[in-house]
C-alpha cells in the first residue's frame, strides 16, 4: 500500500495544479510547484497536520513558482530547481511572468542535477531532467510509490507547449520518450505509474503511451 497521499490544489489565473505529497505515516510533506495562492496553501497544509521539508519546482515559469518563496518562508524550508533553470527562474522574460504582467526575478536555495536522487519526507526521489518545455525542465519520481510529478512536461494526452524561450518540440518529445516512458514496462501491469501533471488530470504512464498523440 501506497505511504504516499497527494493532494492537489488548482492555483492561479493560468489554471495550475499544486500538489502536496505527504507521507501518511509521518504526517511529513513536500510541495510541488506553489504557483500562487501562497497563504491559502499555508493554511490547508496546516488544516491537514502536515509538515513541509521542502518546496520542489518541475520548471521556472511563474504560475508553476510565484509562491514558492512566500510558502518557503512560511514553513522555514528550502526551494529546489534543476541547475539548468537558474536563468528561467531568474530571467523575467524566460520566467514569463510578462503574460500577467509581473516582472518578477525567482529563485530556488539548492540546484539538482540529473538522475540525483533525494529522501525527503522519508521518499526516495529521484530527479529526471526532461528538457524541452524549459531547458531545466525536471519530473520528480518516486519509484517505492510509483509516482511521477511531471510539471508541464507531459500531460493527459498531451504535452507542455514549446513555444516560449528555450522550448523545443524535439526535445520534449525525445525526454518522454526516452526518460519518461521507460519508467514502465508495459508487459508488466502492476509497474504502471500514476503521472501528476502541471495542469489538468492526472494520468499514467501506459494511458500516455497508449494514447497520446505526440508519441
Amino acid at each position: 500500500m501506497s505511504r504516499v497521499k497527494v493532494e492537489q490544489y488548482v492555483v492561479g489565473m493560468v489554471q495550475t495544479n499544486c500538489y502536496v505529497a505527504a507521507n501518511a505515516d509521518t504526517k511529513e510533506c513536500f510541495i510541488i510547484d506553489p504557483g500562487a495562492s501562497g497563504q491559502k496553501l499555508a493554511e490547508k497544509i496546516r488544516e491537514g497536520g502536515y509538515t513541509p521539508v521542502a518546496i520542489l519546482l518541475t520548471h521556472g515559469h511563474f504560475d508553476h513558482v510565484s509562491a514558492a518563496e512566500t510558502l518557503a518562508k512560511e514553513f522555514d524550508v528550502l526551494v529546489y530547481a534543476h541547475e539548468l533553470e537558474e536563468d528561467t527562474l531568474k530571467s523575467p522574460d524566460k520566467n514569463v511572468g510578462w503574460l500577467m504582467g509581473a516582472n518578477e526575478s525567482y529563485h530556488a536555495d539548492v540546484y539538482l542535477k540529473d538522475n540525483q536522487e533525494l529522501q525527503l519526507a522519508g521518499f526516495d526521489i529521484r530527479v529526471i531532467h526532461t528538457p524541452g518545455h524549459t531547458e531545466g525542465g525536471c519530473c520528480y519520481y518516486l519509484p517505492e510509490e510509483k509516482v511521477l510529478f511531471s510539471g508541464d512536461t507531459l500531460f493527459a494526452r498531451s504535452v507542455g507547449r514549446t513555444d516560449f524561450p528555450g522550448g523545443s518540440m524535439s526535445q520534449l518529445v525525445r525526454s518522454i520518450r526516452e526518460k519518461l516512458m521507460a519508467l514502465h514496462d508495459p508487459q508488466d501491469a502492476d509497474s504502471d505509474i500514476t503521472v501528476y501533471p502541471g495542469h489538468n488530470d492526472v494520468t499514467t504512464i501506459e494511458t500516455e503511451r497508449k494514447y497520446n498523440p505526440y508519441l
